[in-house]
């Protein structure tokens, strides 16, 4: 969408793209981005364009003596590696011997290279160098980069990545949030770098390639920023009309319309059915009957009349009344045809398990299963799934055994085994479950379809997604933006490592073939990032349990000195703010702990306290309004057994809930194998808690809290 600021010459960038484009060319010139980038407000250093060495002479004692010689030729885009920059040129001797010395690099370098000139270039020596630049993501689309510059910047990569465009604060967080950014506030008595005016150019560059999409990459590197100003001192422009094309997207209604029919559905259809134990289309029948759906189930069969006591059909056009969902259990190959009928039927999805399309390299197969339902207006869920499970309709679309524990997590996987796991851990936990779904090769619906569904679904309270990647990034990102303010969205992402940033002809490019793009714009998001499947299994079984905190002060109350340094480093590592206790707080919870503990934080009541000291120090930190969050840590004992633990903590929760105080209050228990079953005991009663780890309770908490500031809801 074209940014609407009149203070752009878009004119101006038009004329040098259709020249570029009238010649064929896939590259700007240094000159033609320059042009391009002052059109949109960005400074450039004072420089000119030689064709001989006089004109370089006379060029650089206009603009003023040193000068830096760069190479221009839209074949040689890696200038420094052609020889083709020379810097500190501080005679008229210097400039012309440097022009020819620039000739001759680039002829060694590329013999058939078109040079148009040098370019004659103010040389700025004062400034921290710093890089923005922009890509053409094929997960987000335009993305914008801002880190630090020059020639250290693919070996630092310390850069952080939005969706283009950008507005001010979102500027402003990436010039903060680049793990440099002390340098760039000035240290050691050196001149710091004007945010504001960074922040400034980066959402101009982000409108530059918004209005221009045919501008896959642009690199300003090195840009100095000083307190005055920031100049693009190199620019580095790439074309390609591919870079504008657009995703097929559906509207939010169309989603929901779709979505609310495939999981409430009146009917279902199991395309394939089958009356043999061990059939995929058996078991499917079995699932959705033993499930306890109550809709009408249609076995579709040309060769059955009868299966599992339901009248069978030869097609899903014999069926009379409607159909909601389709559920083909048949091979690949037969699922073209069969989707034309389901298509004629006016069924809304087709839920397709079976393999061989994508996954297996058979791309055709699926491309026409897509057209096929396009065409008919049928959304795919798949192919290469277990199916889904909907729990508030009893439903059980799958081949898997059902679910029918309740509640208010939503979770989807892309792999058939993880959504295996997902099924034992959430059975195993006994986790209330609002929906399970698979969504395979993605040939349609996708994790923002799932999205856009749960937001509305009373049902679900938080989404957990596995996923190895997004069919559309940037829609999934728009639309967590929405959804995360009001419910928790966690993210499995697979791939997060990479042996190497793939080739492109651009630092930005280069810097962007990593998990960092991801990780960036999912947590702009207000997308929680689950390192692991057991966090992100963990993080969806906790954080619906703890209650959101009103601060940010955390108090750790610990049986065990060691478990409160561990207690204490898992602080720091998910971002939790340890309270600094002041005296009159300190004095409280001295009163209740022997002379040799240590109040403080960690309060330290030491191992071998009776119930009562637990007890005490636990109800001070629930009824003090300046802490928000309790960490405790238990240390097996005999004075106090984990069960009278574990029973005076939900004791002393629960009479600050019906008091109405609640604070998330998490739990690490130390000590022999009775600790697990004080741990479940906490568990169960909604506190967080775990046997032989101070990590794990700890982690669930930073989630928590991730959320509860992204979607602001923390208070002072």
């Amino acid at each position: 969408m074209p940014v609407n600021d009149s203070s752009y010459d878009r004119e101006a960038v038009r004329r040098v793209l259709d020249q570029a484009r009238a010649e064929g060319r896939s590259a700007l010139t240094a000159p033609e981005g320059r042009l391009v980038v002052e059109a949109y407000g960005i400074g450039t250093p004072g420089e000119g364009l030689a064709t001989s060495a006089d004109e370089a002479v006379a060029l650089a004692e206009r603009i003023g003596l040193p000068v830096v010689l760069k190479i221009v030729s839209p074949d040689i885009l890696h200038k420094t590696e052609a020889g083709g920059v020379l810097v500190g040129l501080r005679t008229a001797e210097e400039v012309a011997a440097g022009y020819d010395t620039i000739i001759a690099n680039a002829r060694a370098y590329k013999a058939d290279a078109t040079i148009v000139g040098v370019q004659v270039q103010q040389q700025l020596d004062s400034g921290h160098e710093v890089i923005v630049g922009t890509v053409t993501d094929q997960t987000f689309g335009k993305v914008v980069a801002f880190g630090l510059g020059g020639v250290l910047v693919e070996v630092l990569k310390d850069v952080t990545f939005r969706l283009a465009p950008t507005d001010r604060e979102t500027a402003l967080s990436m010039v903060d949030g680049i793990a440099s950014a002390e340098i760039l506030r000035g240290v050691r008595g050196g001149e710091p770098a004007n945010r504001e005016i960074l922040a400034d150019l980066i959402v101009r560059l982000s409108h530059l390639v918004t209005d221009f999409p045919e501008l896959a990459e642009v690199d300003l590197n090195p840009v100095l920023a000083t307190s005055t100003g920031a100049t693009a001192v190199d620019v580095r422009i790439l074309i390609d009309p591919t870079a504008a094309k657009q995703p097929e997207r559906f509207t939010e209604d169309e989603i929901l319309a779709a979505m609310n029919r495939i999981m409430r559905p009146a009917s279902v259809a199991v395309i394939g059915a089958s009356a043999e134990d061990g059939k995929i289309g058996n078991s499917v029948m079995k699932n959705l009957i033993n499930g306890g759906y109550q809709g009408e189930i249609y076995p579709i069969n040309p060769k059955a009349t009868e299966i599992l006591d339901r009248k069978a059909f030869k097609s899903i056009t014999d069926v009379p009344g409607p159909v909601d969902v389709a559920i083909f259990a048949i091979p690949a190959r037969l699922v073209p045809a069969a989707l034309e009928e389901v298509g004629a039927k006016g069924v809304a999805g087709a839920i397709l398990i079976p393999s061989g399309f994508g996954e297996t390299g058979n791309h055709e197969l699926q491309a026409e299963v897509v057209a096929i339902a396009r065409k008919h207006g049928v959304r795919i869920l798949g192919p290469n799934i277990y199916g889904y499970y909907y729990t508030p309709e009893n439903l059980s679309a799958t081949f898997c055994t059902p679910y029918d524990v309740k509640g208010g997590v939503a979770l989807s996987s892309q792999s058939g085994g993880i959504g295996m796991a997902i099924l034992g851990f959430s059975r195993s936990a006994r986790m209330g479950v609002s929906s399970i779904v698979g969504v395979g090769n993605k040939a349609d619906i996708d994790e923002d379809d799932l999205l856009t569904f749960f937001e509305s679904d009373p049902h679900t309270e938080l989404i957990a997604m596995h996923l190895e990647d997004l069919k559309d990034g940037r829609a999934f990102a728009e639309t967590a933006r929405r959804v995360s303010r009001k419910k928790p969205v966690i993210v499995l992402k697979a791939g997060r490592t990479s042996l190497g940033a793939r080739a492109a002809s651009s630092h930005t490019g280069a810097l962007a073939g990593d998990d960092k793009v991801y990780d960036d714009i999912l947590r702009s998001a207000g997308v929680i990032r689950a390192p692991g499947l057991n966090d992100l299994l963990e993080y969806a079984r906790g954080i619906p349990l703890l209650p959101t905190p009103k601060g940010e002060n955390v108090v750790i109350i610990t049986g065990a000195g060691g478990s409160g340094v561990l207690l204490s480093d898992a602080c720091v590592d998910n971002g939790l703010t340890l309270m600094e206790i002041p005296p009159d707080l300190d004095e409280a919870f001295r009163r209740f702990i022997p002379p040799f503990g240590a109040a403080g934080n960690p309060v330290d009541i030491t191992g071998g306290e009776p119930p009562s000291t637990y007890r005490n120090t636990i109800a001070l930190g629930l009824a003090d309004p300046r802490i928000h969050a309790l960490i405790l840590g238990y240390w097996h004992t005999i004075v106090t057994p984990p069960m009278v633990f574990a029973e005076l903590v939900v004791e002393v929760v629960e009479e600050f809930r019906d008091k109405g105080i609640h604070k998330p209050v998490v739990a690490s228990l130390a000590g022999d194998v009775e600790v697990e079953q004080a741990s479940e005991h906490l568990y169960r009663h909604g506190i967080v808690a775990y046997p032989y780890t101070t990590e794990k309770p700890v982690a669930v908490l930073g989630a928590k809290y991730r959320w509860a500031r992204s979607a602001g809801l923390l208070g002072s």
